[in-house]
């Protein structure tokens, strides 16, 4: 059908959730991602503990996921047979990152991602990448689905164009691979546990810091130098680490309507 005028629509079209969820260790991405509505888990490392979730086990007793190939499997029957899942989770992004790259590797008949020199490796992995982020959203335009891509983190040094350069937390990804994930999730969530700083008085003008926290788990929406975050949804900065915090945060956007106009008064027969 070809595009015209009579196309055009107007609103806001909802659609389920693209999210990428990173954070130190143990802190809960994972019974995060459960809390997700009927959630089925793409486990490519040993990371379901004592959840019982339900996954993909392409070998008895064997829950993970140990190749590109097996992922893109999975993907497809969500895709093309029936089910009533209402999220899909890959557990996690970082450990299926070396899959990635030896599909890549032996597409291009090498035998490292290294192989193809100066970096290039990386550039076609992206590629890959690409496709199977087109499946996901696959499943979330013809089966709306939500869809949840679990990763690790780790401390980088950040080079600022407007400042000094520091360290921050971020993905723990290559960094070709962490832009493009970045650029495709609807949100960049980084969970941790909430600390303070508090200042000891040594003695003598001097003060020692030290970090102090209850145990407290919260996500972070927006970016801070200190971490990579942001979301499409108007989520407040920072949010309790429960699924149904995320989903209660979301801000739906309204189109505005019009203000009734006044109706014309009705004469009656005695004005008349």
């Amino acid at each position: 059908m070809a595009v015209s005028l009579s196309n055009i629509a107007r609103g806001v079209l909802i659609k389920p959730p693209k999210v990428v969820i990173y954070g130190v260790g143990g802190v809960g991405k994972t019974s995060w991602a459960a809390g997700a509505p009927n959630p089925i888990f793409l486990f490519c490392e040993e990371g379901q503990g004592m959840l019982g979730v339900e996954r993909f086990e392409p070998r008895p007793r064997d829950p993970v996921l140990r190749s590109y190939v097996e992922v893109y499997e999975a993907l497809t029957a969500l895709r093309n047979e029936p089910h009533d899942f209402g999220t899909v989770v890959l557990d996690t992004l970082d450990a299926f990152e070396p899959f990635l790259w030896q599909h890549t590797a032996a597409k291009w008949h090498k035998e490292t991602i290294e192989d193809f020199g100066y970096g290039k490796g990386y550039g076609y992995a992206v590629d890959e990448a690409n496709i199977l982020l087109q499946w996901l959203d696959a499943l979330r335009n013809e089966r709306n689905m939500a869809i949840v891509l679990i990763s690790h983190c780790e401390t980088v040094k950040f080079e600022d164009p407007e400042s000094a350069s520091y360290d921050r937390y971020d993905l723990r990804l290559h960094k070709r691979l962490a832009a493009t994930v970045d650029h495709w999730a609807d949100c960049v969530l980084f969970a941790n546990y909430r600390q303070h700083v508090v200042r000891d008085d040594e003695g003598f003008n001097r003060e020692r810091a030290r970090a102090v926290g209850v145990g407290e788990r919260v996500l972070y929406t927006e970016r801070r130098p200190t971490f990579r975050a942001k979301n499409r949804y108007g989520l407040p900065p920072e949010i309790p680490l429960s699924w149904q915090a995320f989903q209660d945060g979301i801000v739906v956007p309204t189109t505005p309507q019009p203000e009734p106009q006044p109706q014309p008064k009705t004469k009656t027969k005695k004005e008349s």
